[in-house]
């Protein structure tokens, strides 16, 4: 059975051994990301080319994302590298405190403009949720707080205001110099942080095509002002990220589940990607296999309709990346033989836009009611697969194109497939006998088996997808 939901792996230190890299691609990774949080730009270069040299050599497509580091807000240092907080004792964020020079008492800020942002009776969440300060006055270079949580707190410590409001900007002077690197390596797609609306994602697409980057742009959901806006979001992407991570310490961790499952539908009925993230097999960093709570969260983000699932630290600098990767892969199939996962109702009442969206749509449609093998799509764009992996479905869809930029566009798309494919200036009969042959060599089919195949009457036409034939292998083409 193949595995539909994609896996999307952090790439780090602990890949950079090529025969990790090979393992991990073996185990199942269809996208790699590069997290330009970390690190430097010649490092990621060289990941960058390491994976696509080793994806070629297993004869896989990988796509590789590049995540922007965004407008990430942090406290400065300690002298000592780290204090203890004790609940209900006094702590000020103090602008005119040194890198170095915070204590039991204060400590310094990457973002002064914090200031304006925070008044008294918010409260203020530190280190990804472990530290929590109530604001009970805001001076003009301080702000004083009581401690509700208290504990250890080490140098540059995330902030995170409850319940958002924070006025940094999306894209940083530093995400700006790595769009142009993402361009420079020909990503696939570009993760931006911290996204408030739809003009951060234009403004982003706008500089990566400047750059001569052509990949899609990715909207991290981490923000609460995020979700009052997020339709527009999702129109501006060609996919969103549910960050879960600093969009918990937002909204509350409580709220999570529903926002996800909310999150996933938008963007499926919208016919854009949705990729669930941050801490989906956090435990795998030190331990060989995944706890419970995480194969039901993996599982849940399957059954909800996600269309990649990912993994950080755990691929990046965990002690098993490969058998991470392997135990994730195994959840996901296992989630994707529910019924549930393999019909569905999507847009049956919507009327399409454009005759390529029919095409899909009709081929999907006729898939799902009818007893076929396998789809085959000759795709320019990538457009046409895209618009079928939105329907529910246990029907495998592959992606063919000689362009390698679509084939690793597609490797997130859920269901989908890339197969490298090029019959320029045969005959329509003979471009399907092609296409039927690509599909008995990869097992995709047998004979007396249907296959739907779509395809456009002009080869190297953009949005030409204009026929649906089905055939049975074997007979006739």
């Amino acid at each position: 059975m193949l595995r539909r939901t994609k896996i999307l792996a952090t790439l780090g230190p602990a890949t950079d051994d090529p025969k990790v890299l090979d393992q991990l691609i073996g185990a199942g990774v269809d996208v790699v990301r590069l997290n330009l949080s970390h690190g430097t730009h010649e490092e990621h270069r060289r990941r960058a080319e390491i994976v696509r040299d080793r994806a070629r050599a297993s004869g896989r497509q990988v796509g590789l994302l590049v995540d922007l580091q965004g407008p990430k807000i942090r406290i400065t240092g300690f002298r000592e590298g780290k204090v203890f907080l004790v609940q209900g004792e006094q702590f000020v964020l103090d602008t005119q405190c040194g890198p170095r020079d915070g204590d039991q008492h204060r400590v310094g800020l990457t973002f002064p403009e914090l200031i304006r942002d925070v008044k008294r009776g918010d409260t203020l969440v530190l280190a990804d949720g472990a530290i929590m300060l109530w604001v009970e006055e805001v001076g003009e270079t301080e702000i004083r707080c009581k401690v509700e949580t208290g504990g250890e707190l080490s140098n540059s410590k995330g902030i995170n205001k409850q319940g958002g409001g924070l006025s940094a900007p999306a894209l940083t002077d530093k995400d700006k110099e790595d769009i142009l690197f993402a361009a420079s390596i020909e990503a696939d797609y570009l993760a931006v942080s911290f996204v408030r609306n739809a003009e951060d994602v234009d403004q982003a697409r706008a500089l990566l095509r400047e750059a001569g980057g052509s990949g899609g742009i990715v909207a991290k959901v981490e923000r609460a002002e995020a979700l009052d806006v997020i339709e527009e979001i999702i129109a501006a992407s060609e996919a969103i990220m549910i960050a879960r991570g600093d969009l918990g310490v937002e909204i509350g961790d409580a709220e999570l589940p529903a926002v996800q499952k909310r999150l996933i539908r938008l963007a499926r009925s919208r016919n854009k990607v949705a990729i669930t993230a941050t801490q989906m097999m956090e435990s795998m960093i030190e331990h060989p296999i995944p706890t419970r709570a995480e194969v039901f969260d993996v599982a849940n983000a399957v059954l909800d309709g996600t269309d990649a699932v990912m993994l950080s630290a755990e691929t990046a600098a965990g002690h098993y990346p490969v058998q991470t990767v392997a135990a994730m892969g195994k959840i996901c199939r296992e989630a994707e033989k529910q019924l549930k996962v393999r019909k569905s109702h999507h847009r049956l009442n919507s009327v399409f836009g454009r005759i390529d969206e029919a095409i899909a749509m009709a081929a999907m449609y006729t898939a799902n009611h009818l007893d076929v093998a396998a789809i085959a799509t000759w795709t320019e764009t990538g457009y046409t697969p895209m618009w079928m992996s939105r329907i529910s479905s246990g029907i495998p869809i592959y992606a063919l194109t000689s362009h390698v930029a679509t084939r690793r566009k597609v490797t997130l798309f859920r269901g989908v497939y890339p197969v490298s494919f090029d019959v320029s200036n045969d005959s329509d009969q003979d471009i399907n006998k092609a296409i039927v042959s690509e599909m008995l060599q990869r097992g995709a089919v047998r004979n007396g088996d249907l296959l739907i195949i779509t395809k456009g009457d002009t080869s190297g036409v953009m949005g030409g997808t204009n026929v649906m034939k089905i055939l049975r292998v074997g007979e006739h083409c």
